[in-house]
């Protein structure tokens, strides 16, 4: 497989002089914000409308809904949605809101039909979206079954996700928004012969970006994560690209120590990394040894202090793992039940405790150090989509 971007051996010995060093990879210059950027409604709504409204970002794996007729509804920045796979194999994704009176047309969060009927006049329409039945049409009157089909969002399924655009006048290209670079990173992963095994939602008190920051902070794993991540992971040591809205990472495991002071030669270091992209505009791909965790992040409909954030745990399927059923369940349970420990008795009181801490009336203006790398290509990136600059 040709590898894109910097070899992996080489960020890997990039980061190993880092280590002996007390150095890491550095931005160009330390960044100051505001505290309003995470709890003003006017700079949300703008977020909602010129961030999530205008380019791609990843709603689920397509494993999630691998047969036609298989559907999962979310409740998105700016829409309520049906997510829904088509007798051709294609997805599409439709406002969830019946055309005749606006009553919301289905209310599981997911399932498999035929097609989707709303509940208040029982008007029926395909999976597609196109109006299949107006009740009792001979005495409702003339209507324009045309223009009463369910709207439909930019959609398009590429390296195993599912990407949207959440307005239905905007035009999706996912190759486009990712860049030659990152495309081409992830299609050499392989994620679409991949499944989603597990996943968790949250919804939190904490303005979204907030959330995301935390899981491109390689800064404070010594700090926060003592007992925990830290044990494993080195703090403030990463080998970094930048690939405009997007990047990749690579932090460093406590089991390559043996090389500080030795030489590896030419031996693969791979098993000692974590390697993390962040995918612009908000979601978190961690590559782990044997699966992947996608870690997504959505604004709140009207509160600016508060998210939603969902966790996947992408893993090959029962037959390509080698393991038993059983050996399998308990595998990801597990992890997963790790993860969401971490989660709660960790992360979301520092966050939440910061979300509060931005309310205060004489809160002072921040900053994002030189070593805060991806994170100051994530807010680079939503400053540039918010105002263009």
């Amino acid at each position: 497989m040709t590898e894109v971007g910097i070899p992996t051996e080489e960020r890997i010995r990039r980061a190993l002089d880092h280590l002996r060093n007390d150095t890491t990879d550095e931005f160009e210059h330390i960044t100051w914000f505001e505290p309003r950027e995470f709890i003003d409604p006017d700079v949300a709504k703008l977020e909602r409308d010129r961030v999530f409204g205008t380019v791609p970002s990843i709603v689920a794996h397509g494993s999630e809904i691998p047969k036609a007729g298989d559907f999962i509804t979310l409740e998105l920045p700016r829409n309520n949605v049906i997510v829904v796979r088509q007798r051709d194999g294609s997805v599409k994704t439709l406002v969830n809101q019946c055309r005749h009176r606006g009553a919301m047309v289905e209310k599981e969060e997911k399932g498999r039909c035929r097609l989707f009927s709303c509940p208040y006049h029982r008007w029926s329409y395909d999976t597609d979206g196109t109006l299949r039945t107006i009740t009792r049409d001979n005495t409702f009157g003339e209507a324009d079954r045309e223009e009463r089909n369910l709207i439909q969002l930019p959609t398009e399924e590429r390296h195993g996700f599912i990407w949207m655009i959440d307005d239905a006048d905007a035009t999706i290209d996912v190759a486009d928004w990712l860049g030659p670079e990152m495309d081409a990173i992830l299609a050499s992963h392989n994620l679409d012969t991949l499944v989603t095994t597990r996943t968790k939602v949250f919804d939190e008190p904490v303005n979204w970006k907030l959330m995301q920051d935390a899981f491109l902070d390689g800064y404070h794993i010594q700090y926060a994560h003592p007992n925990t991540a830290a044990k494993h992971i080195h703090t403030n040591v990463m080998s970094f690209e930048d690939f405009g809205h997007h990047c990749r990472f690579m932090n460093l495991r406590k089991t390559i120590d043996r090389w500080i002071e030795e030489d590896p030669g030419d031996r693969s270091l791979a098993e000692h990394t974590t390697e993390t992209h962040f995918l612009g505009p908000n979601s978190t791909l961690l590559r782990q040894p044997d699966h992947y965790q996608l870690l997504t992040f959505r604004p709140d409909r009207t509160d600016p202090g508060r998210c939603h954030m969902e966790i996947r745990l992408i893993c090959p399927t029962v037959e390509n793992s080698g393991m038993t059923e059983e050996s399998y369940n308990r595998r990801w349970d597990k992890n997963i039940e790790i993860l969401i420990a971490v989660l709660h008795n960790e992360d979301f009181p520092i966050l939440r405790d910061s979300q509060r801490a931005m309310a205060s009336a004489n809160a002072g203006n921040m900053l994002l150090g030189r070593n805060e790398v991806a994170n100051q290509v994530f807010r680079r990136s939503i400053q540039q989509l918010v105002h263009g600059n």
